[in-house]
């Protein structure tokens, strides 16, 4: 896409879904994950639909030698996507308050997807980055999940970034895209596989996955 579209936009939420009835399966022991937002009890967020981890695996054998994902978040349950955007728009808020409603949500989903069309609640979304053969995270421009206010800026996938930290975001995007992944680019970090966002990105008809509840997600083994 040429213009960065918001998960906001009207243009994605218009979009059907056609649930494929895929699974929400648990990636660790698949690929290498970190904990850092691993909060719900359930394990919730350590899970994907099967067909976006098929494709991390393979984007990952495409990565150059010694490179590979770090897992972050996949999967977050309604409620708590709910709260994090709920959460970030109070912020918004008080830091503008005389913005209207309507500027506060669209700012909001620059960072945050509205509840009912967040990917990661479908269980499409991935939040990764890159680290080497020892497990160190490489230098990327931003810690992930850093906000458009904490990064000024520099956490959107084309935002002017160091040379070293530009061409790790090539390698990233390079591999995610040939894997067949789309990226929300206000988040370098941010892939997803069969939600609506990215059918808008790619030109499917639909959605193939829809959100999905936490009564959906077996408990960990």
């Amino acid at each position: 896409m040429s213009e960065i579209i918001l998960m906001s936009d009207a243009r994605v939420a218009a979009l059907p879904v056609e649930e494929c009835g895929e699974p929400l399966v648990d990636v660790r022991g698949s690929l290498l994950t970190d904990d850092r937002k691993h909060k719900d009890a359930h394990g919730a967020q350590v899970r994907l639909r099967r067909g976006v981890l098929d494709r991390l695996l393979a984007a990952e054998r495409l990565l150059p030698p010694g490179l590979r994902l770090l897992f972050v978040e996949g999967y977050r349950p309604p409620a708590l996507q709910r709260r994090y955007f709920e959460e970030y728009a109070a912020g918004l808020r008080a830091l503008h308050p005389d913005w209207a409603p309507d500027r506060v949500r669209t700012a909001a989903s620059r960072y945050v997807s509205p509840p009912e069309i967040a990917p990661h609640s479908a269980g499409a979304a991935v939040d990764l980055t890159l680290v080497d053969a020892d497990g160190r995270e490489l230098d990327l421009g931003t810690p992930v999940n850093a906000s458009p206010e904490e990064s000024d800026g520099a956490c959107c996938t084309d935002a002017p970034v160091g040379d070293r930290a530009r061409a790790h975001r090539e390698i990233l995007r390079t591999a995610l895209t040939a894997a067949g992944l789309a990226n929300y680019p206000t988040e370098w970090w941010h892939w997803s596989y069969g939600d609506r966002y990215w059918a808008l990105a790619t030109g499917a008809p639909a959605a193939l996955y829809g959100p999905r509840d936490t009564t959906d997600v077996p408990a960990l083994g």
